[in-house]
């Protein structure tokens, strides 16, 4: 998504002048977007679930992986093209990669209890609102905070890569607690990012309609690694 990143940068602080209406009226589309792609996905993991079609991805993970491959290839291809696409092509590419995680996180119901998807989803979302609230209000500049998150990430990735030819239970619980603190600051980051872009543009105008697709896929993102990672420290395996 560096495309949406660079365009975070040319966000100058926000004026008193501006109206708070303004940017709480696109944030609130931000989080309407977000919302609608997690039900989307939920409701698409959960129906494959119940269909037994899931069991096709538990059982073939040349077929599991191949839809990773295209979610990645979806948010790539979205990020690249954002300012050439029109915004109506942005929020179906958003909700083809909702559909699309919605189908891969199918197995999880074979993977952990029902009861424990759920009460970690609602310790998911009390976390994720209440970060994302003080990324909102916090007067703190966040930019030193999300530099270092994002240095985490890249090496929580590589440690994971390392950890899936090692197998090693240790490394892999130190991956899980410190990915939950990285996509905490990350969402109070990527919150206050979007803030300070609202300041400077408005929904209604076709630039506005596709950076509050961006933002709400931002966030989404934060929202569902977030989930994952709670789910491999608090799920119930069956």
């Amino acid at each position: 998504m560096d495309n949406f990143n660079q365009q975070y940068a040319q966000y100058k602080p926000v004026e008193a002048s501006f109206s708070t209406a303004e940017v709480r009226k696109f944030l609130l589309h931000v989080y309407n977007w977000m919302t609608m792609g997690l039900a989307v996905t939920g409701v698409v993991a959960f129906g494959v679930y119940v269909s037994g079609v899931g069991r096709i991805f538990l059982h073939t993970p040349f077929l599991f992986y191949g839809l990773l491959i295209v979610q990645f290839i979806v948010v790539i291809a979205m990020s690249a093209a954002i300012n050439k696409m029109p915004s109506f092509v942005a929020v179906g590419a958003f909700f083809l990669y909702a559909f699309l995680t919605g189908l891969t996180f199918s197995i999880l119901f074979y993977l952990y209890t029902s009861g424990s998807i759920s009460y970690t989803f609602i310790i998911c979302s009390a976390m994720f609102a209440s970060v994302s609230v003080f990324g909102y209000i916090t007067k703190m500049n966040l930019a030193g905070v999300g530099t270092f998150m994002m240095m985490g990430l890249f090496g929580l990735i590589i440690a994971s890569i390392v950890n899936f030819f090692l197998e090693s239970s240790t490394l892999y619980w130190l991956i899980s607690y410190a990915g939950v603190l990285i996509f905490v600051g990350l969402t109070a980051w990527d919150t206050q990012r979007i803030k300070k872009m609202a300041a400077q543009t408005t929904f209604e105008s076709e630039e506005g309609k596709k950076a509050a697709i961006m933002g709400a896929l931002t966030l989404y993102l934060d929202f569902i690694n977030m989930f994952l990672l709670l789910l491999r420290i608090m799920g119930s395996r069956r």
